[in-house]
C-alpha cells in the first residue's frame, strides 16, 4: 500500500508542470504567473536533483530532471513574454531565492566533491533545508491571487493546480505513512496552497462576465427579402 502510494505521488509530481507548459510554451500565457514562484520552483528542483545524485536515488534524479526541464521552460517563457521581468531590479527581486538555492546545491556537491564529506549526511542535511523552504516556497503564488483581486489569471492552468492538490494530498499520505514528519508537514503546507489557488481560480471562473448577448433581437420583416429599403421609403412617402 505505502509503494502504491509513493508511485502515485512520484507520477503525479511528473504530471503537475505539464499543463502549465502547455499553456505558457505552447500558447504564450504566463499572466497571473507568480515570477518568484516560477525562479523558485527552478531553483527547488535543481535542489532535489542534487539531493538524488548524492543519495543515490534514481526515482529523485529521474523525477526532478523531468519536472525541473518543465518548469525551467516555464520560466524560459514568462521571461520571453513579459521583458520587464528581466530588468536588473525585478531579477533581484524575483530571483533572488532561487540563486541562494543554486549555491546551496552547488555547496553540497562541493563538500562531498572536494573536500570528502559523506554523500549521505550531506544529501540528508539538504534535502532536511529544501523540504522546509519547499514549503515556503508554496507561498509566492497564492499570495499573489489573494492580494490582487484584479490580476489577469489567463496563464495559469486550473489542471496544473488540481494535480498539484493531488500530488500533494498523496506525499502527505505517504509521509504519514513511513513516519517521516518532515515530507508529510512539508507536502500538507503545498496541499493548502493548492487549494487556495484552486479555489480563487474557481470563484474567478464563475464570477466572469460573459460576453455581451443581446437580450432582444429584432427578427426581420418578412417582406424585407423582396423589398429593398429605397423602395420600402418610397412606398411609405406615396402612402
Amino acid at each position: 500500500m505505502t509503494a502504491a502510494l509513493g508511485f502515485l505521488a512520484a507520477a503525479l509530481s511528473i504530471s503537475v508542470v505539464w499543463p502549465q507548459v502547455w499553456r505558457s510554451c505552447r500558447q504564450g500565457r504566463t499572466r497571473g504567473l507568480s515570477p518568484t514562484g516560477t525562479w523558485l520552483a527552478v531553483g527547488l528542483n535543481l535542489c532535489w536533483l542534487t539531493f538524488g545524485v548524492l543519495t543515490g536515488d534514481p526515482a529523485q534524479i529521474a523525477t526532478h530532471t523531468v519536472v525541473g526541464a518543465g518548469n525551467t521552460a516555464v520560466l524560459v517563457a514568462l521571461l520571453v513574454t513579459q521583458p520587464h521581468l528581466r530588468s536588473g531590479r525585478a531579477l533581484l527581486r524575483t530571483a533572488t531565492g532561487a540563486l541562494v538555492l543554486a549555491a546551496l546545491a552547488a555547496g553540497s556537491l562541493a563538500a562531498v566533491l572536494l573536500h570528502g564529506a559523506p554523500p549521505t549526511v550531506v544529501g540528508a542535511t539538504l534535502g532536511s533545508i529544501v523540504s522546509l523552504v519547499g514549503a515556503a516556497a508554496a507561498l509566492p503564488q497564492p499570495l499573489t491571487l489573494l492580494t490582487d483581486r484584479d490580476l489577469d489569471l489567463s496563464g495559469l492552468s486550473p489542471a496544473r493546480w488540481r494535480l498539484g492538490a493531488g500530488s500533494a494530498a498523496s506525499w502527505v499520505g505517504y509521509g504519514w505513512m513511513e513516519n517521516q514528519p518532515t515530507v508529510w508537514l512539508s507536502a500538507g503546507f503545498g496541499l493548502l496552497c493548492a487549494v487556495v489557488v484552486c479555489a480563487v481560480l474557481r470563484a474567478r471562473r464563475t464570477t466572469e462576465v460573459d460576453p455581451v448577448r443581446p437580450v432582444f433581437t429584432t427578427a426581420p420583416a418578412p417582406w424585407s427579402r423582396y423589398v429593398c429599403p429605397a423602395q420600402a421609403r418610397a412606398v411609405l412617402t406615396a402612402a
